[in-house]
């Protein structure tokens, strides 16, 4: 709604997309824009960001000898969600049950509305002062009021005279059951939480920053070119897999998208998450800090270049909007990640034409 409102009041936008008049109206309904981007799909998307690589060589901004030799690293997509609390998951799958039940046509005999809402406070609370205790035994009242609901609504379902109204809001309700099961039983040092019922597709991925310890959201690869710094590829990977597994999936689709400039990768320079995978790349020569002692001193000068990725990454969270992914599912995930980069080319290209003048615009 805030892109289309904008794009009415903007006259350069309006003059980007091609109108030869301003005019102060909405382009079309804000929901077609999440429409068109499904219809589009991961490889429209690719073919956007194929574009943009394309009108780099194009206008001479980067030859293509210099798309030889990129650098690979991975970042952590974080999703919209809300910082993973059992006080607060246990409190909205209670919620949940309750809604989807009530639009089922289930009468509860009681909801714990109330004492709901009291526990999610006291739990706050606790948990500020660091009173662990007592937040433990609000924790466990709030999953023995879940548990109580959640067989109230099951048992309900399971009578001969239950005939819901709507078979969608049954199907909605038996998915709401089985979130709020993993939430209710789910304990500390469990593999594959869940950390958001309206997004079970989150991970927890820790990087290794102070400042940051966990990160909740998917893995995400990008392709940087070495010199330039031009994006030629981004993809997520859900499951938090090792960096060297996705090596060869990432460079692939960089591939794909440098084809039609005759290019083909020759170096990745990356860091020591990509050991030992240079068998499953055996026409890439793979440069990192634990062959240093073999590099040659022009590879050694490549090496100390790969930090340049890092402030590329920055730019696509803080510039383009890579920190915090609103959009629905792994599919928006990915469809997320393709956008971010094909913004970055963009403002790249900006800037390479204003540098070249108005020769580089002409060509």
């Amino acid at each position: 709604e805030e892109l289309c409102t904008r794009w009415s009041e903007n006259v350069l936008w309006q003059f980007f997309s091609g109108m030869a008049y301003y005019e102060h109206r909405l382009p079309c309904d804000p929901t077609q824009i999440g429409r068109f981007r499904r219809d589009l799909g991961e490889e429209g998307l690719e073919q956007l960001l194929k574009a943009t690589i394309d009108t780099a060589v194009a206008i001479k901004a980067v030859k293509p000898k210099a798309l030889e030799r990129v650098i690979v690293d991975t970042t952590v997509q974080e999703k919209a969600i809300a910082h993973p609390v059992d006080s607060r998951l246990l409190e909205i799958a209670r919620h949940k049950v309750v809604s989807a039940a009530k639009r089922a046509g289930i009468q509860l005999k009681q909801t714990f509305v109330k004492e709901g809402k009291e526990l999610r406070r006291r739990a706050g609370g606790y948990a500020h002062a660091k009173q662990f205790r007592r937040l433990k035994k609000v924790v466990k009242r709030q999953r023995t009021i879940l548990g109580v609901v959640m067989r109230e609504v099951q048992r309900k379902r399971q009578r001969p005279d239950f005939a819901p109204d709507a078979p969608k809001a049954v199907s909605d309700l038996g998915l709401w059951l089985a979130r709020a099961e993993r939430i209710r039983t789910q304990q500390r040092k469990d593999k594959n939480k869940l950390y958001a019922l309206h997004a079970p597709e989150v991970e927890c991925i820790g990087k290794g920053k102070a400042r940051k310890p966990y990160e909740f959201g998917v893995k995400s690869a990008v392709v940087v070119s070495h010199k330039h710094g031009l994006m030629l590829g981004a993809r997520t990977f859900t499951g938090n897999p090792y960096d060297g597994h996705i090596l060869s999936a990432v460079l692939e689709q960089a591939a794909n998208l440098t084809q039609d400039v005759s290019v083909k990768i020759k170096q990745v320079v990356a860091d020591l998450g990509f050991r030992g995978v240079d068998a499953d790349n055996p026409d890439k020569q793979i440069i990192h800090r634990g062959k240093f002692k073999s590099l040659s001193p022009q590879q050694k000068g490549w090496l100390r270049r790969r930090q340049a990725v890092e402030p590329a990454i920055g730019h696509l969270k803080s510039d383009h909007r890579m920190d915090r992914c609103w959009l629905q599912g792994a599919l928006g995930d990915a469809l997320h990640s393709i956008s971010c980069a094909a913004g970055y080319n963009l403002r790249w290209l900006l800037r390479a034409i204003a540098a070249g003048g108005p020769t580089r615009m002409c060509v």
